[in-house]
């Protein structure tokens, strides 16, 4: 008996101690960014299907990032975020299209469609598209 009066006062502790590190694990993640500064916005990695060697699919993975200094183009940006990533998907999809098997990306070709792609999106200059890995398997 002695037991349950015990755990019945402790009870109220127990479960708030319990639901504390959850609380303060979301408010340290919520801080948390993955990298590139304040003014980095990451954008989710780009696939689309190509002809792999043997005439098997392939797949073509372009990771991208929007680097913009300007707070309110930003701000416009991450409302865009899905027109934008539209946007990209399409000029990766098309260009994986016409790759041949065992032809490396052109950056260089990737790179310049995608910066007219966020300049169109945007409707100004000043945001600056940074390429990641551009992958081929």
């Amino acid at each position: 008996m002695r037991r349950r009066a015990i755990l019945s006062a402790l009870a109220p502790a127990l479960a708030l101690a319990l639901a504390a590190p959850p609380a303060a694990h979301a408010a340290e993640k919520a801080e948390k960014k993955k990298g590139g500064g304040a003014s980095y916005i990451q954008i989710q990695a780009l696939t689309a299907t190509t002809n792999a060697a043997g005439g098997r699919r392939g797949v073509l993975t372009v990771e991208t990032g929007v680097d913009i200094p300007d707070g309110g183009l930003r701000a416009f940006c991450e409302a865009s975020l899905p027109r934008l990533r539209a946007a990209y998907v399409q000029v990766v999809q098309t260009y994986a299209a016409g790759l041949a098997p065992l032809t490396p990306p052109n950056a260089d070709f990737l790179a310049r469609e995608l910066q007219r792609e966020t300049d169109r999106v945007l409707g100004r200059r000043g945001a600056r598209l940074l390429l990641g890995a551009i992958l081929v398997s």
